[in-house]
């Protein structure tokens, strides 16, 4: 583009100084960081501009200004994401922690169920006793008299049964003798769980050994007529201790432990 000269002793400035200031102004925002390489390009073609003495002046051209605009935008919209990146990613911690502790708790809540049906299911175990012959009747009571025992007196009951009959244990034990009884031919004693007794007289067979545990209804034996007796029958007797004498009625020991008879 041609320019002309004025006349006289002042000229209107040329091209190259309108042009040279205003690329000092966009070197001056270039320092911001701004507008960066932008600037540079724009104005890398032009001459050098005269010496004259006057501090150079930028105007920046609307496209420039475009473009700083659309760079500040853009760096306000990645702001913007970043934080709410940010903003997302903490909701999502907070999210899995509280997960997290809602599945401790249940958890947790689980154990505990667990123990509680655990311990309600051996303390069912543990009270819940049975018959020792089932569907049997008492056929001599206890205590009643005879010269047929040594005491003189029945130190227990006798369950009708006929040999080969199956004998289980009345509640939850552990085995404390299990074999030749004397006046009492085969016998099983058991240990129950509350500390008491209880004795299986006159077995055919023994189908248990000493220290065994076993549980309320278990087979441990055959009933029979072992030992001092007329005839086939269980004897069976309740202790206090596993001493001869310590006796109690067998009946209302198995009454008291829920057993009807």
């Amino acid at each position: 583009m041609a320019f002309t000269r004025a006349t006289g002793k002042h000229r209107r400035p040329s091209r190259m100084q309108r042009t040279t200031a205003r690329a000092a102004g966009v070197a001056a925002l270039t320092t911001t960081g701004v507008i960066g390489t932008v600037a540079a390009p724009a104005f890398a073609a032009e001459p050098a501009p005269e010496q004259t003495g006057l501090t150079p002046v930028v105007t920046i051209g609307d496209s420039i200004a475009d473009q700083i605009d659309a760079q500040a935008a853009a760096q306000q919209h990645a702001a913007e994401e970043a934080a709410l990146r940010k903003m997302a990613e903490e909701a999502a911690r907070e999210r899995a922690a509280e997960a997290a502790e809602e599945a401790k708790e249940a958890a947790e809540k689980a154990r505990e169920a667990k123990e509680r049906a655990a311990r309600e299911a051996e303390r069912k175990r543990l009270n819940t006793f049975v018959m020792p012959i089932a569907g049997s009747y008492v056929s001599t009571g206890y205590q009643a008299g005879s010269s047929l025992w040594s005491s003189g007196s029945h130190t227990g009951v006798d369950f009708h049964a006929a040999s080969g009959t199956p004998v289980h244990a009345v509640g939850a034990a552990t085995v404390v003798e299990a074999g030749w009884g004397g006046a009492y031919g085969n016998q099983v004693v058991l240990k129950m769980h509350d500390g008491t007794y209880t004795q299986y007289g006159h077995l055919s067979s023994i189908a248990v050994s000493v220290g065994q545990t076993v549980t309320a209804g278990q087979q441990i034996g055959l009933s029979g007529a072992t030992g001092n007796v007329t005839g086939p029958h269980l004897h069976f007797e309740a202790r206090m201790s596993p001493e001869y004498g310590s006796d109690v009625d067998p009946v209302a020991y198995l009454r008291a432990h829920g057993v009807s008879l």
